[in-house]
């Protein structure tokens, strides 16, 4: 396709200039606390347990750099929800809604308020979000979310054709329910630069292409094996070793050093474009006049949005595994399809070309939500699966972590959520099947008006499934 030939195999957040560099790992060193992953779990981790104890002796490891997972590669939508949603909250955990709600938006006003103490540029604005509608029946299920938000103190408003096309123009809406308060957008690899220079400014000691090749008990403390970046194993040419008092993993859709962690992440390969910068008369033709994030309503959807120099990053719609989970940053069919979908939505932008053209692994858990908890007697903390929503979610994540390693009991360790782990995906042969399975009925599901089928109805009978 015209529009994609021009397009490089990078990420656009992190092709830029101001990206930090750390050395690796090379010899013995010790721990108070090892945080493992550069991702936003693990940078928000090392900040907040130097603020709480500025004596502890914080490490943070990353097999490749910061940012280079998850946290570098995602659309830059931040939520206040911890659930996946109002939706999923209210299936799985009813009677602790409100708190959760609490929550989510106490951790989303606390993002706010670090990054504007600390200057960081990060291009943060909490305009909220749109749902659209793209299929008749998604109109019925917008107009029932609207009721919900509003039952839990939400500003929610549903928008009909007109209104939606008056808001964002695109011959493809029917309507659309407008968020506001409920989170934004941002440049997550600013945000994640400038939290690893906070850390560094507190005393956190950072190691770039530093992988995690062992883990193993050494009395009161635990003995952590490092290897360059790929190496998988421990090599005698540049390796190390750290003797942590305590480790909290933050290693998300990649391979966990706890290999059983892996039966609870499913790592779903999602795909994104963004356009070169638009002209005027481009971005005018749009509307747009908030500037807020977009997602399509179905099972398989886009989620877009605008950035600080007037692009428009369109990625989602294919999430997809590969058996034993591995997977690739380029798929041209992805891809294709991708710059199909986004000029069928924006005939108007006919004629615009792609910069940049990616993919990245999300943790996707079997309810959607991260889940937590300890290993080797205490010692050992982990935090993962935030199945597309870990950028505001991340933080409040690193703080149960914190929590379980320091055994206290509060609030947040108290939640059901915690307190019991999803329901785990089954083993390969049988997993990428299943998967496979569940994927093409939720394709059909988006076909036949909404309705879920015989295989979709049993997995909501338990409250599992996977998404992106």
């Amino acid at each position: 396709m015209k529009a994609l030939k021009d397009a490089v195999p990078r990420v656009f957040w992190t092709d830029r200039p101001g990206a930090p560099a750390y050395h690796p790992l090379d010899g013995r060193t010790t721990a108070d606390l090892l945080i493992v992953g550069g991702g936003f779990t693990g940078l928000w981790a090392a900040v907040l347990a130097k603020q709480e104890n500025p004596a502890c002796d914080v490490v943070l490891v990353d097999a490749h750099s910061i940012a280079y997972g998850g946290s570098g590669r995602n659309g830059g939508f931040v939520s206040d929800s911890l659930t996946h949603g109002l939706g999923q909250g209210l299936k799985l955990w009813p009677g602790e809604m409100g708190t959760l709600l609490a929550l989510g938006r106490e951790n989303l006003a606390a993002i706010a308020a670090f990054v504007e103490a600390h200057g960081i540029d990060a291009d943060l604005r909490l305009v909220g979000k749109t749902t659209v509608a793209v299929a008749a029946h998604h109109v019925a299920e917008l107009k029932e979310a609207e009721r919900l938000h509003r039952e839990h103190g939400e500003d929610a408003v549903y928008l009909g054709r007109d209104e939606m096309r008056a808001d964002v123009d695109s011959p493809t809406y029917l309507g659309g329910l407008r968020l506001r308060g409920t989170g934004g957008i941002l440049d997550p690899a600013k945000l994640a630069w400038g939290l690893v220079r906070v850390a560094e400014k507190l005393g956190v000691r950072v190691y770039e292409n530093t992988a995690v090749c062992g883990m193993e008990r050494s009395g009161a403390a635990v003995r952590v094996i490092t290897g360059p970046a790929g190496s998988g194993t421990a090599s005698a040419d540049g390796s190390g070793v750290i003797e942590a008092s305590q480790v909290l993993l933050a290693t998300n859709a990649y391979p966990p050093p706890l290999r059983r962690l892996s039966n609870f992440v499913l790592p779903v390969w999602d795909y994104v474009l963004i356009t070169e910068p638009l002209s005027e008369s481009q971005r005018a033709s749009l509307r747009w006049a908030e500037g807020q994030g977009l997602t399509d309503a179905g099972n398989q959807f886009h989620y877009y949005r605008l950035t600080a120099d007037g692009r428009v990053l369109w990625g989602g719609y294919d999430a997809i595994y590969n058996f034993r989970g591995t997977g690739s940053e380029q798929r041209d069919a992805s891809h294709e399809l991708l710059a199909r979908h986004f000029f069928d939505t924006f005939p108007q932008l006919d004629g615009v070309r792609f910069s940049h053209r990616w993919g990245g692994a999300i943790d996707s858990t079997s309810r959607f939500t991260p889940f937590f908890g300890t290993a080797m007697g205490g010692r050992v903390a982990y935090a993962l699966g935030y199945t597309g929503l870990g950028v505001g979610a991340s933080r409040f994540g690193a703080l149960i972590g914190l929590d379980l390693l320091a055994r206290r009991s509060t609030t947040r360790t108290g939640l059901k959520m915690v307190r019991r782990p999803p329901v785990p995906f089954p083993p390969e042969p049988l997993r990428w099947p299943v998967v496979e399975v569940t994927r093409r009925a939720l394709a059909r599901a988006d076909e036949n008006g909404g309705r879920r089928g015989p295989w979709l109805r049993f997995l909501d009978r338990f409250g599992v499934g996977f998404d992106s």
